[in-house]
């Protein structure tokens, strides 16, 4: 077999979740709306190191979803240069925002997870993962509001 062959494990990735990683994307969503919550019922003093905390997770989330992009330019003989430089984008948004005031940088982070799926709508099709896209589209709905309820309880 030559290098520019695949051989039959990586020609293709399953074009769907499976219940293993659907039940663990949901579970990730979870420090999201608990966190989101807890902005609005903790009280005063507690809610900076709250809202810190869902915002750090927020850039957590965020930079993991770039780093999808890496492994889509790492998967092919010749990597287009865009995978990578755009899987370096998100974080370098994230971090700054995760700086910020928590109401500022939850609304970055909100926005951001969205821009990540717009992006992916167009890159996932190419590289064989567009039946991920539902999934994407719900987690990104739910962590997105998280961050503007967040930063709206703030």
């Amino acid at each position: 077999m030559s290098l520019n062959e695949s051989s039959p494990s990586t020609s293709h990735v399953d074009s769907r979740p499976g219940r293993q990683a659907q039940w663990l994307a949901y579970a990730g969503l979870l420090p999201f709306v608990i966190g989101a919550l807890l902005i609005w019922i903790v009280r005063r003093d507690v809610q900076g190191h709250v809202s810190l905390g869902l915002s750090a997770y927020a850039g957590v989330i965020v930079s993991f979803l770039g780093g999808i992009h890496w492994g889509f330019g790492i998967r092919r003989p010749q990597a287009d240069s865009g995978r990578f430089v755009w899987a370096i984008v998100p974080s370098l948004i994230a971090w700054p925002a995760v700086l910020m005031p928590p109401h500022a940088g939850l609304v970055v982070h909100g926005v951001t997870l969205i821009a990540c799926y717009l992006v992916d709508r167009k890159v996932y099709p190419r590289h064989q993962a567009a039946g991920w896209l539902t999934l994407r589209f719900r987690l990104t709905a739910v962590a997105s509001l998280s961050c503007f309820l967040g930063a709206a309880g703030i």
